[in-house]
C-alpha cells in the first residue's frame, strides 16, 4: 500500500550542532520574536497590524540598499545596471502594493479594539520610507524634526537630504552623454525638492522623438516612469485602505489621515518625464 509520505534522502544534514542552519543564517529567533502586541487583553487582528508594518519596513530597506546602488551606477556613467536595479525595485514595489490587500481585511470595528493602544504610534514615522522619497528626489527637510527621538534615523535623512537622488545623478550622466542642459539643473541646491524644467523637457522631446538614436535614454526614462507609475499605485492603494479601515478620522501620529495621504498623490518624482507626454507630436 502506498504510503502518503516522503523518505528523507540520507545525504540531508540533519544534525546542526555545528553547522549554520536555515534559521541561524535568518536570524529567524530574533526576527519571529520581534512581533509584541500591545493591547490588554492582546487583540487577535493586532498580529497582522504588525506583521503587515514589518514585513513593509523589510522591502523598503532593500529598496533603500537598491536605490543607493543605481545612484552609484548613475554617477558611474553605469546606465544599464542602474536599470536593472530599477527594474528589481519595480518588482518589490508590486509585493509592497499587493499586500495592502491583506490589511485591507481588517474591518473598522476589528481595527477600532486596539487602535487606541498604539498611542501616538504612525506609520507617518517611517523613517525608510522618507529615506526612499529622499532618494528618489521628494526632499523636505520638515520630515527631519519627526525623527528627533531617534539620531541614527534622523542621521540617515539628514545624510541623504545633502546627497543628490537618483534623478539628479540621471541628468548629470545625460550632461557628460553630451545631452545640453541648463546650468542651473546641475549645479541646483540638492536639498531641496525637484521642480519642473522646461529645458529638460525639451531634452526629453528629443528623446522621444527620435527613439532609436536615443534608444538606452529612452529605455531608462520608461524605467523611471514604470517606478514613479507603481509609488503612486502604492500611495493610492495606502489611502483606500486607510479610509476603508478609518474612513476620514485623523491618523494616530497627529496627521488629518487620509487627507493628508491623499495630497501626497499631487507629488512627482520626475515631472519632465510626465510633461513630455503633451508634447509629443505637437507641432
Amino acid at each position: 500500500m502506498d504510503k502518503n509520505t516522503r523518505d528523507l534522502e540520507p545525504e540531508i544534514e540533519r544534525d546542526f550542532s555545528q553547522k549554520m542552519s536555515y534559521g541561524s543564517y535568518l536570524g529567524l529567533e530574533d526576527l519571529l520574536a520581534a512581533q509584541h502586541p500591545v493591547s490588554k487583553p492582546e487583540h487577535h487582528d493586532e498580529m497582522l497590524f504588525i506583521i503587515q508594518h514589518q514585513t513593509s519596513e523589510l522591502w523598503l530597506k532593500l529598496v533603500l540598499h537598491e536605490l543607493r546602488a543605481v545612484r552609484a551606477r548613475l554617477m558611474a556613467d553605469d546606465l544599464r545596471t542602474a536599470m536593472k536595479g530599477i527594474a528589481r525595485i519595480k518588482h518589490i514595489q508590486r509585493s509592497l502594493t499587493e499586500q495592502w490587500s491583506v490589511l485591507a481585511t481588517l474591518t473598522p470595528s476589528e481595527y477600532a479594539e486596539f487602535r487606541g493602544d498604539l498611542g501616538a504610534s504612525s506609520g507617518f514615522q517611517s523613517y525608510q520610507y522618507r529615506a526612499v522619497e529622499f532618494l528618489l528626489g521628494n526632499k523636505n527637510a520638515g520630515m527631519i524634526e519627526v525623527f528627533a527621538a531617534d539620531p541614527q534615523a534622523q542621521a540617515l535623512l539628514e545624510e541623504l537630504l545633502g546627497q543628490t537622488s537618483i534623478y539628479d545623478e540621471f541628468i548629470r550622466a545625460l550632461h557628460r552623454m553630451g545631452y545640453t542642459l541648463a546650468p542651473d539643473l546641475l549645479e541646483r541646491d540638492v536639498t531641496q525638492a525637484h521642480v519642473f524644467d522646461e529645458s529638460l523637457m525639451q531634452v526629453f522631446r528629443h528623446v522621444y522623438e527620435n527613439p532609436a538614436e536615443n534608444w538606452d535614454i529612452y529605455e531608462a526614462c520608461e524605467e523611471l516612469v514604470d517606478l514613479e507609475d507603481n509609488f503612486q499605485l502604492w500611495r493610492f492603494r495606502h489611502l483606500l485602505t486607510v479610509q476603508r479601515t478609518i474612513g476620514m478620522k485623523r491618523g494616530t501620529g497627529g496627521s488629518s489621515g487620509a487627507g493628508f495621504l491623499k495630497r501626497a498623490l499631487d507629488l512627482t518624482f520626475f515631472p519632465e518625464l510626465y510633461a513630455v507626454r503633451t508634447e509629443i507630436g505637437q507641432r
